[in-house]
């Protein structure tokens, strides 16, 4: 009896002791003290990038996509297509035409096209800008002097009056801007015309191997119902044209 006495003390004892260890769970409501130098670390590791460092980056990855497509390296032969497409069209748009030689094929034909076109608009703007200062001049004159000018086919001998003359003028400056939005469409069609040829001729096969036929033929109708009097074999067929492609 007397030692299983002694063995509750013990046991009582050691209770007693752990009980009096310091908890070891941090207390939330003391205040965390960072040296300043910890500070300083994080605040150099989440700076925010400058306006260099950001064109820096910009350039670095505009160049490296010129070598890497999805992290794929590209070969010498993709980098030379490349090269000729985008020296086609930079070309073109110094020059318009010079692209379309670059290109060979049909610039003989292509070239005269794209100056022919350039040259229309030219004496179609003149027009219309003559055709707008007449009506200018005239409209001018009247409200300067409060009659039509002596001279001159809008002036006393017709008989125009205000408003059908700034209804012309309005109408020969609006054909004439129109013009002059066809001709910038006309130059950025000659740069778009020579990069499109010159990924059809370097990126695609355009060879020999595919070709197509033209010639006459009869292609039945089916209108043909019997019992119908006087039928005529020529109504089950009609003339017609038939395209034949060739994959050699």
């Amino acid at each position: 009896m007397q030692r299983i006495l002694w063995l509750l003390a013990l046991l009582l004892c050691a209770n007693f002791v752990s009980a009096q260890r310091r908890d070891t769970i941090p207390d939330s409501t003391k205040t965390v003290i960072i040296p300043d130098s910890v500070k300083a670390a994080v605040q150099d590791t989440a700076k925010k990038e400058t306006r260099a460092e950001r064109k820096a980056r910009i350039k670095a990855e505009k160049e490296r996509a010129k070598y890497y497509y999805k992290d794929i390296k590209k070969d010498s032969a993709r980098l030379e297509i490349e090269r000729l497409t985008r020296v086609a069209w930079k070309r073109s748009a110094i020059l318009p035409g010079w692209g379309q030689y670059t290109n060979q094929g049909l610039w003989w034909i292509k070239v005269p096209v794209i100056y022919g076109g350039f040259v229309a608009s030219y004496f179609v703007i003149d027009y219309w800008q003559w055709y707008y200062k007449l009506f200018l001049t005239e409209l001018q004159y009247r409200e300067q002097y409060n009659q039509p000018s002596p001279d001159g086919i809008l002036g006393m001998n017709s008989n125009w009056d205000t408003q059908g003359l700034i209804k012309f003028k309005d109408y020969g400056r609006r054909n004439r801007d129109l013009t002059i939005l066809v001709t910038v469409g006309w130059y950025g069609l000659n740069i778009v015309e020579a990069y499109v040829d010159s990924i059809l001729k370097n990126r695609w096969n355009i060879s020999n191997d595919l070709s197509f036929k033209l010639s006459p033929t009869f292609m039945p109708t089916g209108s043909y119902s019997a019992g119908i009097p006087n039928f005529s074999a020529k109504s089950l067929y009609a003339p017609g044209i038939k395209m034949t492609f060739t994959l050699n």
